[in-house]
């Protein structure tokens, strides 16, 4: 896929630059037990948990992966809401991003949930729980932030390596499963623009709405929260 999105390369498309961020973060809880930030807010984190309980219950005994997971923050909540921990996985290529997602975990009853280190456009993360393949054994992904990072990233070439996202994504999903997306850089029409395409099979399912501001006579969202769903193959 051709990348569309338009914008200049920036530190916060740097692994140096997350790096530094979690390394920060992890001797911030080593002091003083702060979590860190949670990326775009705790109302964003509800909204996410909130349509996961309503299209893939916990009952349903989903298998859900966080794309670019950071401190934990969602999949804390996700099993705080009833979700199984040990169906509960979250990668980052931060070391340091691990290693506080753990540390929290620890305090939060919570160590079931499994976080790897894995830079996701390159490596395949480890197989869901009770699989033998990462490919397509997911029935939920998940990502509050992580497109629009790489979005801001800079390949060898000088290009962004986002256009490999979608199908990258796409492969782990199984049929029927979803993604949901989280995202501050693009708008519901562009998420849709680039996710779906015949070769991820993706198809939208819905959006989630957030409070709209107002601002030099246009109306919008600070955040766009959409869903896909995979269709056969």
């Amino acid at each position: 896929m051709e990348d569309t999105t338009g914008f200049q390369p920036s530190e916060l498309g740097t692994r140096a630059h997350w790096d530094h961020v979690y390394e920060r973060e992890v001797a911030n809880f080593e002091g003083t037990g702060d979590e860190g930030e949670v990326w775009f807010g705790e109302d964003s984190v509800e909204k996410m948990v909130d349509w996961a309980l309503e299209n893939v219950p916990p009952t349903s005994d989903p298998r859900i992966l966080e794309i670019g997971s950071g401190n934990g923050a969602l999949l804390f909540a996700l099993h705080e809401a009833g979700y199984a921990a040990s169906n509960l996985s979250g990668l980052d290529y931060s070391p340091d991003a691990v290693r506080l997602a753990r540390m929290v975990a620890q305090t939060r009853n919570s160590e079931g949930i499994v976080f790897h280190v894995c830079d996701f456009l390159n490596e395949l993360p480890p197989p869901a729980a009770g699989q033998l393949d990462a490919v397509a054994g997911w029935d939920l992904l998940l990502d509050k932030g992580t497109y629009d990072a790489i979005a801001l990233g800079e390949d060898a070439s000088g290009k962004s390596p986002v256009a490999a996202y979608p199908v990258r994504a796409s492969r782990l999903l199984r049929e029927g499963g979803y993604f949901l997306i989280t995202s501050c850089n693009f708008t519901e029409e562009e998420l849709r623009a680039s996710l779906i395409n015949p070769e991820t099979n993706l198809q939208f399912h819905s959006h989630v709405k957030h409070p709209s501001i107002s601002f030099g006579g246009k109306t919008g969202s600070v955040y766009t929260t959409v869903a896909f769903k995979k269709g056969p193959s």
